[in-house]
């Protein structure tokens, strides 16, 4: 099986992969993506990729060193390096963006690298508890994403729960932004690549529109 190549055949509804590495809130994720039309199926290693998948995506909560080296273990690394490289709806989701980069201050983790920059921990003046945790505004940089359809560019709140944040080498990847004693980078989007550092799926009905985008993305490529 090739886990990366478009089958010839494709469904017309979203078919969402989502990847257990086992420190992810898997269920409540995968009832986000079923509430937004999506079948979803859940994979742990490369061989149950289905061919039908027209999305994948990349939750994860806790450390991120967990994270990674879950995905190298199960050569599910260079799984999401394909299907990233191959321009197909992808999704991360919290530790899930922050695994793309190359290099977190957490635990001096080497990330994928899939883009140039790195995680580094919030430095906030004492009245800003960390980890950053609740609901705060995004604003939406790229509001013509099709992730962000539907949503107000100027400010939508969204559920974060985070101590690090990620910092692209690259500001055009930049989605969209919170401020927490500062901007930080929220989300990020380049072609069919997409990754939040809030949580969709605890983020009531912003966060459905968000996964509504996603399974449409997926359902059209």
């Amino acid at each position: 099986m090739n886990n990366v190549q478009t089958t010839t055949t494709r469904a017309t509804a979203a078919h969402i992969a989502v990847i257990d590495n086992g420190i992810c809130n898997l269920r409540s994720v995968t009832k986000a993506l079923e509430a937004a039309g999506a079948t979803t199926h859940i994979i742990r290693t490369p061989a149950e990729l289905p061919d039908i998948a027209t999305g994948l995506v990349l939750p994860g909560v806790g450390a991120l060193r967990d994270c990674v080296a879950s995905l190298r273990a199960t050569g599910l690394d260079d799984t999401v390096r394909a299907w990233i490289g191959a321009n197909r709806p992808f999704l991360g989701i919290c530790l899930g963006m922050q695994a793309l980069f190359d290099y977190s201050e957490e635990g001096g983790t080497r990330g994928l690298a899939i883009f140039p920059g790195n995680v580094i921990r919030f430095n906030r003046p004492p009245e800003y508890k960390i980890p950053h945790m609740g609901w705060n505004p995004v604003r939406f940089t790229q509001p013509a994403s099709p992730l962000a359809a539907g949503l107000k560019p100027e400010g939508e709140s969204f559920y974060f729960v985070h101590s690090y944040h990620c910092m692209p080498a690259d500001s055009a990847l930049v989605l969209a932004t919170c401020d927490y004693g500062g901007s930080f980078t929220a989300a990020i989007a380049r072609g069919n690549c997409h990754a939040t550092q809030f949580h969709p799926e605890k983020s009531q009905s912003r966060g459905l529109r968000i996964y509504r985008n996603f399974a449409a993305i997926a359902a059209a490529a």
